[in-house]
């Protein structure tokens, strides 16, 4: 028996809410154009909000700016 190896994330949707993530480096791939920095230079993600992205996700796709927002009225 083999274990199915687990499908890659989508790197243009958000893990948590599966919205665009609008990642800058993941639209300059896809175009091959540069783009100015990404929005979430500016942006604090909590250890919290860190802690929902699914495993498969982690250090592979983005979450999107609504859910940080959400997140931090949340904590706020």
């Amino acid at each position: 028996m083999t274990t199915p190896m687990p499908t890659p994330a989508d790197t243009t949707r958000c893990p948590l809410c599966g919205g665009d993530n609008r990642c800058a480096m993941e639209i300059a791939k896809a175009t091959g154009e540069p783009q100015p920095p990404c929005w979430c230079v500016g942006e604090t993600f909590t250890p919290g909000l860190l802690a929902r992205i699914p495993e498969a996700a982690r250090g592979a796709a983005c979450i999107c700016p609504d859910c940080v927002k959400a997140a931090a009225r949340q904590a706020g």
